[in-house]
């Protein structure tokens, strides 16, 4: 044990609070804002700028939607895809806290790479090599942040047992988690206020490189943040696999020799690509894209339920994450299009000026996380309330409901969209309407979600965990690129509306087999 100098024990970082949570969770919370900024930021103008036409007074790519749609798709994506990789090397190799600060410092130089037009460079060039910058450091510092929140709280097992008072304390426990995750996922979208409104700004105003550079720096403060913050996150994050010095070393060669295999392999696709040597759109890329992140997922589940070694609990908990690995990706492919066709909608569609002036088209992307921040500290209170009288609904339940919210903001949009024409655009008040609801689907189970995954999942893979469920992300994000592409052929009436009808009907088979599903998962709330 540590000692003073004066004989008594010294202070556990871990022991003091933050609004009644650990402090940590102050360090992770502002980490990852100043992330999301950067990235909501940079997000909120990408198709704006890729569909902006050549000849304007600040030009953007001049590419057209369903083009646009494609790139925005594939790259919203694999930011969430290479999650799992990111799961893994933590896991295995750095440990979450190394890979967190490495992922920012690569978010950070792609950021700048799409920012170096204004210094005279390649503009093409550097913004692919940008995008694929911020995918790979996204891919490391996303699911590994959310994992180290969860590593602030007991474990589930530490409450278990058949008597009531064991339930109860679990009970209590998990929605103590689930607020946590909560005020964490505030953190989250204080950052996708503040992004789009200085990104979004400076992009479409002044120049859209200004957006991308302001982007860089709001990571490198989340850094400068997360680094000065780690005093007070204990042992969370840090490497703890119990093998031996020899193990590592000679894993973490093959990692970097498979690393840069697949480098030169993505480097030469590109090529290949880019000099017409393989005749496949970027649409062909998104779809195919699909096919492989399902074959992945369904194949690593089957690995982990037969090779894994897991008994009959942990097995069943498998079969629950992975119905609501399902129930994500469906929820991701309808709310990640706020940054696509929503966008476009509200560019096109929307009618944005106010006492004579026109508000960016960015920032509308705020409505939702301003919405967040207001009713996040509400949700979080009532799961809490909800556990305490033994009423807490279940986390199947929460994902239904979630997926029903999202449908009704859809069902909105499309009633508004049959109103609106470029000669006669409508009021802003439908966007907001939306995305209140979406709001209300997105806290009910998106910060759920992240928290019942680091609870359900076996012990030595809940990093993985986290990547799968950034992996349900990816799908969603890639499918939510190809549904926007639509708007070049599709009425955005129509599309909303077909949006709506297919989310809804699968928030219904949600709570159909919710009751089956919490039978199977056991006592966890």
């Amino acid at each position: 044990m540590n000692e003073l100098a004066g004989g008594s024990p010294a202070p556990d970082p871990m022991d003091k609070q933050w609004f009644g949570h650990p402090r940590g969770l102050a360090t992770l919370f502002f980490t990852e804002m100043w992330e999301r900024l950067s990235y909501y930021g940079m997000r909120a103008i990408l198709v704006l700028f890729m569909t902006a036409p050549l000849t304007q007074a600040n030009p953007g790519m001049g590419y057209d939607v369903e083009r646009s749609a494609a790139i925005y798709g594939l790259y919203t994506g694999l930011v969430y895809l290479l999650s799992l990789p990111g799961g893994w090397i933590a896991d295995k190799l750095w440990g979450q806290r190394k890979a967190v600060f490495v992922g920012g410092c690569v978010i950070a130089l792609g950021h700048f790479s799409m920012a170096a037009p204004l210094l005279g460079l390649p503009d093409e060039i550097f913004f692919f090599l940008g995008l694929l910058l911020i995918v790979i450091g996204t891919g490391l510092l996303k699911p590994n942040v959310s994992t180290m929140v969860g590593a602030l709280y007991p474990s589930a097992e530490e409450h278990e047992g058949d008597d009531p008072a064991s339930r109860k304390a679990a009970r209590e426990a998990g929605a103590r988690r689930d607020a946590g995750f909560s005020i964490f996922y505030m953190g989250i979208n204080v950052g996708a206020v503040l992004g789009p409104f200085i990104c979004g700004t400076l992009g479409e105003k002044i120049n859209w490189h200004w957006g991308f550079s302001a982007a860089g720096f709001g990571m490198l403060l989340g850094l400068i943040q997360y680094r000065f913050g780690g005093k007070y996150l204990g042992s969370a994050g840090l490497l703890d696999t119990g093998e031996d010095l020899a193990t590592l070393r000679r894993r973490g060669r093959n990692f970097y020799l498979a690393a840069c295999t697949a480098a030169i392999l993505v480097a030469l696709f590109a090529w290949l690509g880019a000099h017409d040597i393989l005749h496949i759109t970027l649409t062909q890329v998104a779809e195919s894209l699909i096919y492989v992140i399902v074959v992945l997922a369904v194949l690593y589940f089957v690995y982990l339920f037969i090779a894994g070694g897991y008994g009959a609990k942990d097995k069943r908990r498998l079969v629950v994450i992975f119905w609501l690995f399902i129930l994500a990706a469906i929820f991701w492919s309808g709310f990640e299009q706020a940054g696509s066709s929503l966008n476009l909608f509200a560019r096109d569609l929307t009618n944005r000026t106010m006492f004579g002036w026109e508000m960016p088209t960015s920032w509308l992307q705020n409505v939702n996380p301003f919405f967040i921040i207001v009713f996040a500290p509400i949700f979080g209170w009532m799961w809490t309330a909800l556990a305490r009288r033994q009423k807490n609904p279940s986390i199947p339940v929460k994902f239904g409901l979630g997926l029903l919210g999202l449908a009704a903001g859809f069902f909105v949009l499309a009633w508004g969209a049959s109103y609106a024409t470029s000669e006669n655009p409508v009021t802003p008040a439908w966007l907001v309407v939306t995305y209140f609801l979406h709001t209300c689907g997105e806290l009910a189970l998106s910060p759920v979600g992240l928290s019942s995954f680091t609870k359900l999942a076996p012990r030595d893979r809940v990093g993985q965990m986290m990547g799968i469920w950034f992996v349900a992300a990816a799908l969603g994000n890639v499918f939510a690129g190809l549904v926007a592409g639509r708007l070049e052929n599709m009425t955005p009436q129509q599309l909303f509306w077909n949006v709506a009808l297919f989310i809804g009907g699968s928030g219904l088979v949600a709570l159909i087999l919710a009751p089956v599903m919490r039978r199977v998962m056991g006592h966890v709330d």
